[in-house]
């Protein structure tokens, strides 16, 4: 199987499927690069390098009970796009996988990176703060993680309906429920407590207000762990050059309830020719598709 050394001697696995313009999908928390599997494969299948990889302490990738902070998270990036010397890089990332996308840009530069997308991202900042009162508090995380520590599994089960947003129609069938959740559990019980801690609690506005690459930012109207208002329609506002699409009645999960459309808005972006460099602010709104 294919592994590459991390930023300080991890073993990381990593897939690999396809061959054209590259596009690397960083997973959030719990999750590993087998939970792209509804854009790897037809995405791959259309002209595409996929690539993907299991975040340390996730997956086959070492259980290690460190370097879960961003720094070292992006580090690992660096390290995987050195590994397979990728040039002109899409970008994909999900949840907390888009302040890994952030923080690689802010660290290690551009060169090798032409678009990011960033998925119902928890970016840029979801705690409260004096500066930022409209966030959520602190006591929330803490009440959050210590459910979990009781009883992990069924925490996952019984959260699994906010996630795919079922309530609102969307429709996804008990076994992929149950291989999501099981999907979620096949991470080490430390790294499921520090990324979510790196998550809510890392302030990113200054770095996402200084990306200088398209950005395409798709969120959806119903996520539960990622409010709209906190997260995607404030990188709309803050990221200079982007594109937003909002999904109507989509959850955190959109790149399984709504793979169709996620993989064709993946597709045009990435075949879109580069734009004009935008002033900060200046990003698109769409219309809600």
């Amino acid at each position: 199987m294919p592994y590459f050394e991390g930023s300080d001697g991890t073993s990381l696995f990593y897939t690999d499927w396809g061959r054209g313009k590259p596009v690397v999908f960083v997973a959030g928390a719990w999750l590993s690069s087998s939970a792209w599997e509804f854009q790897m494969l037809p995405l791959s299948e259309r002209g595409l390098r996929c690539v993907a990889f299991d975040k340390r302490g996730h997956g086959r990738s070492d259980w290690v009970g460190h370097g879960f902070d961003y720094d070292t998270l992006a580090d690992d990036l660096a390290a995987l796009l050195d590994h397979l010397d990728l040039r002109e890089v899409t970008l994909v990332a999900h949840s907390m996988g888009g302040g890994e996308v952030i923080r690689y840009l802010t660290r290690h530069g551009y060169d090798r990176v032409s678009r990011v997308v960033l998925m119902a991202v928890t970016a840029p900042l979801l705690v409260e703060t004096p500066d930022h009162p409209e966030g959520i508090g602190r006591e929330v995380l803490d009440a959050l993680l210590a459910t979990q520590a009781r009883d992990r599994p069924r925490w996952m089960a019984q959260n699994a309906q906010a996630f795919f947003a079922t309530h609102l129609g969307n429709t996804v069938s008990t076994e992929l429920i149950e291989q999501t959740v099981r999907r979620c559990l096949d991470c080490s019980a430390k790294a499921a407590v520090e990324v979510v801690r790196t998550g809510f609690r890392t302030d990113l506005r200054e770095e996402v207000s200084a990306l200088r690459v398209p950005t395409l930012i798709l969120h959806g109207d119903a996520d539960a762990s990622a409010p709209v208002d906190l997260c995607g329609r404030r990188l709309a506002h803050l990221v200079p050059d982007n594109v937003y699409r909002e999904y109507p009645a989509a959850g955190h999960g959109l790149f399984i309830t709504h793979a169709e459309r996620v993989n064709q808005d993946l597709l045009d972006f990435v075949a879109a020719p580069a734009p004009a460099p935008a002033t900060v602010g200046g990003g698109q709104r769409a219309a809600r598709a």
